[in-house]
């Protein structure tokens, strides 16, 4: 799945966790989680490998766990969809139980495939839908500091759309990597100006 299809999903994902568990979350933190996994591509690791697992995950986010509580599940949900909602359908699978196994599952979809495509469009659109609706979009734009977690996002996003790394967007793809890059990018230009004038 390509970055619209984990941002969105981590989005939906999330927002539910939270509305459920009766919790805030930071929308910046939020977009992080949901790309995060990937960074495997920028560390030079296997892709789909251990920063895909969510037994790292579950590991790692124990001692969040302990310090905030149930404050930090909606955003392990965001990190945990990733692997278990979006990479296990389409591409090569995931080692999403490494180091207890290193087997691959998924369902392997092609990521360029018409259903595939499909799929990111439908969570795309209905992620656009929830964040305007719920006022996310305007909360996003205050400028808050913490904007500038977006930097990791927009990475996911500029790099196989523009560069082809680690593989190129198909065309179906593009606008919403267009329109998804330009909500993330203004709220970084916002909270650039904010961390200059309230330094």
């Amino acid at each position: 799945m390509f970055a619209v299809g984990h941002i969105a999903l981590g989005y939906l994902s999330c927002k539910t966790a939270s509305k459920l568990l009766r919790v805030k979350i930071n929308i910046p933190l939020l977009f992080l989680a949901s790309v995060l996994p990937d960074i495997d591509l920028i560390l030079g690791l296997e892709h789909r490998g251990p920063t895909h697992s969510i037994i790292v995950y579950a590991i790692a986010f124990l001692p969040i766990f302990l310090v905030y509580g149930k404050r930090c599940l909606p955003i392990l949900v965001a990190l945990t969809q990733h692997s278990l909602m979006g990479d296990v359908l389409t591409g090569g699978g995931v080692q999403i139980l490494w180091p207890v196994t290193s087997q691959w599952y998924g369902l392997q979809i092609c990521m360029a495939s018409d259903l595939s495509i499909s799929m990111e469009w439908a969570t795309f659109l209905l992620f656009l839908v929830l964040f305007w609706k719920i006022n996310d979009a305007r909360s996003l734009l205050k400028g808050h500091k913490l904007n500038l977690l977006l930097t990791i996002p927009v990475f996911a996003i500029v790099l196989p759309a523009f560069l082809g790394f680690p593989m190129a967007v198909p065309v179906a793809l593009v606008v919403p990597h267009l329109i998804l890059l330009a909500i993330l990018a203004i709220p970084i230009i916002t909270g650039v100006k904010r961390t200059l004038r309230d330094p």
